[in-house]
């Protein structure tokens, strides 16, 4: 099988979301554990296990379980930079073999804007297309995810 070469741009996954959160209830989403475990995930395989040391050199390791099917995934890496409540820059991994199994890096920047919170997410590099497109849909829902738990948490910030 020959696997195309990508371009350096096709490589990035990028999405910016407009938050109506705070940017300190936005950071707390991506870096307490308690928050996180109502949004990690897409809608068809939510977090059912949620560890997060939110600084430069922990750790965080995560399950999605699919709805349907049971099937768990895990995932994990180490926090690069810690900048709060601005910048968040981790290690990406899933534990399989092949293409999933490569390491990538999350950038992730939260700006203010007038009580909300612009957040800018890159993953890369990816190696293929198809996989960098999985992640994007798994992200968009996870995100989707985030957006209904933010209404939710604004109460407990």
């Amino acid at each position: 099988m020959n696997t195309p070469i990508l371009a350096p741009a096709e490589r990035v996954l990028t999405i910016t979301r407009v938050f109506d959160a705070p940017r300190e209830l936005v950071w707390k989403a991506w870096t307490n554990q308690e928050y996180a475990k109502h949004w990690w995930g897409p809608r068809h395989h939510p977090s059912t296990h949620v560890e997060i040391d939110a600084r430069v050199g922990g750790a965080w390791r995560i399950r999605l379980t699919g709805v349907e099917t049971g099937r768990e995934l895990w995932h994990g890496g180490v926090f690069r930079e810690v900048v709060a409540p601005e910048r968040l820059v981790f290690t990406f991994k899933w534990d399989e073999e092949g293409e999933r199994g490569e390491e990538n890096i999350v950038t992730i920047t939260f700006a203010e804007e007038g009580g909300k919170t612009r957040m800018t997410f890159q993953q890369s590099p990816f190696v293929s297309l198809e996989e960098r497109d999985g992640h994007t849909e798994g992200w968009t829902s996870a995100f989707g995810r985030l957006d209904d738990a933010l209404v939710a948490l604004k109460g407990r910030a």
